[in-house]
């Protein structure tokens, strides 16, 4: 039984200097354009990292207590969608406080028992001037996982009739690239044997973030300025699991995995304006 009655953190703020690094080595890793100056909606992500000692993380890779971790036992971690609106561009060489506060936490009961929905707001500040905002929505399981997910067909997904569109394979060394860009040791994205046996996957986990800024890349490198952005994970991606990644400018995005005995699923869905 999860119980979260006694948990309620306080808000925190982080101010940091926005620096290029961050911003060219995930150009790189994408190769995807960046002028070396205003920071693409999403990019955030790689700045105002939470960077706690080896010896206070748990067997997740997670730290085993944080400010807006959940106490649940046996906590297992999944980045479940969020939103975006964006005032003003976040540029390099900024000065930026974010500010983080727990928006709610709603216990829900699924086939494979509770679950927990955890949302968390970040404010962004510039000169005490808010220019953009961002909501996470993470969900917690608490105990094992009832059986492994069966495993991919791998087969290549059909694209769908869009006009913007393209695919993408994740391989071990770009998820463990993203990894050290975010700093994201949690574990199901580079140790196979633990994503698993352990939390019940079929292979190394795509970073939910990852698909999301890959989604975003279809209508930046079409021109369009994105100021809004909402997206959900419905299914897990994994390394080595072709995708098929669509979009419309009239603001519909997807992320289409490789099929399963069921046919092709549905692994990210979201909307911009």
């Amino acid at each position: 039984m999860i119980d979260i009655r006694d948990w309620n953190p306080s808000p925190h703020e982080t101010t940091e200097i926005l620096q290029p690094g961050p911003a060219h080595g995930l150009a790189g890793l994408l190769g995807a354009p960046f002028d070396g100056e205003e920071l693409p909606p999403l990019w955030q992500w790689l700045y105002f990292l939470e960077r706690p000692p080896q010896a206070v993380l748990g067997p997740d890779g997670h730290p085993a207590e944080g400010r807006f971790l959940p106490p649940i036992p046996n906590r297992r971690r999944m980045f479940a969608g969020g939103r975006f609106l964006q005032r003003e561009p976040l540029r390099v060489g900024d000065t930026v406080t974010r500010r983080d506060e727990l928006v709610e936490a709603k216990i829900k009961h699924g086939r494979s028992g509770e679950l927990l929905f955890v949302t968390v707001r970040q404010t962004f500040l510039r000169d005490g001037q808010k220019i953009a905002v961002e909501e996470q929505d993470l969900m917690y399981r608490s105990g094992a996982p009832d059986s492994a997910q069966p495993e991919p067909s791998y087969k290549e997904p059909v694209l769908q009739k869009a006009p913007w569109r393209s695919t993408f394979i994740a391989d071990p060394v770009l998820l463990f690239r993203f990894s050290a860009l975010t700093y994201n040791a949690h574990r199901i994205h580079y140790d196979e044997d633990y994503a698993t046996n352990v939390e019940g996957h079929a292979g190394l986990v795509v970073h939910g973030p990852l698909l999301a800024i890959l989604l975003l890349e279809l209508p930046r490198q079409a021109g369009h300025k994105v100021t809004e952005f909402s997206f959900r994970a419905r299914h897990p991606v994994y390394a080595g699991q072709p995708v098929a990644i669509a979009g419309h400018p009239d603001g519909e995005l997807a992320v289409i995995a490789a099929a399963y005995a069921s046919g092709p699923v549905s692994a990210v869905t979201a909307t911009f304006s």
